[in-house]
């Protein structure tokens, strides 16, 4: 298959209408440009984002963690990846993952960083709900659970004496499949 070159009205569309934010910065370590699909998603013009501008729409929270690690791997002209929040255009702040790489010109000199940016929300969302759900599970089995020591019966908080299986499930998502372990066996089989 042979290889096209693509001309720079191609290569300049393929750049804007990305569907991913993406970023470059001078020698300064401030940016310089951001294509079309940052523009829309911050809702600001090239000129409020360029420098260090775009940092104002970075949460507060994540602003100093960015910062430390943007300048440190600049700094050492090692690619990095983070993640954080950024203000969109309607106001709302949405998680992303950014990954920046230093690019060099012709001839091999340094001249910044270029990055890249998705909208990672709904998988943070995800992860924070799952989070929580086994948060909930670990809450639903902790504390002191009153226990027969002679035939394993649990006593529930009516009072009521129960199977352990019946009060795991009852108080869990788990599920059991009974057998008998082989000290049992062998101990049944001898009676």
């Amino acid at each position: 298959m042979q290889k096209s070159r693509l001309s720079s009205d191609e290569y300049a569309t393929l750049v804007e209408q990305s569907p991913i934010l993406i970023w470059r910065a001078d020698l300064s370590m401030g940016c310089d440009y951001f294509n079309e699909r940052w523009l829309a998603f911050t809702g600001r013009t090239m000129e409020q984002e360029f420098g260090n501008g775009w940092a104002e729409g970075v949460h507060p929270d994540d602003f100093d963690r960015c910062l430390q690690i943007y300048t440190t791997h600049f700094a050492r002209r090692e690619s990095f990846e983070m993640e954080y929040r950024l203000r969109r255009a309607d106001g709302e702040y949405r998680w992303l993952l950014d990954r920046g790489s230093p690019f060099h010109g012709p001839d091999g000199a340094f001249l910044g960083f270029i990055g890249s940016c998705v909208d990672v929300t709904d998988r943070i969302a995800a992860q924070e709900e799952l989070r929580r759900m086994h948060e909930k599970e670990l809450d639903e089995l902790r504390g002191v659970i009153p226990i027969c020591s002679y035939c394993r019966k649990v006593r529930d908080d009516r009072n009521y004496w129960q199977q352990l299986d019946a009060f795991l499930a009852k108080h869990s998502k788990t599920e059991f499949s009974h057998g008998i372990c082989p000290e049992c066996k062998d101990r049944l089989l001898a009676d």
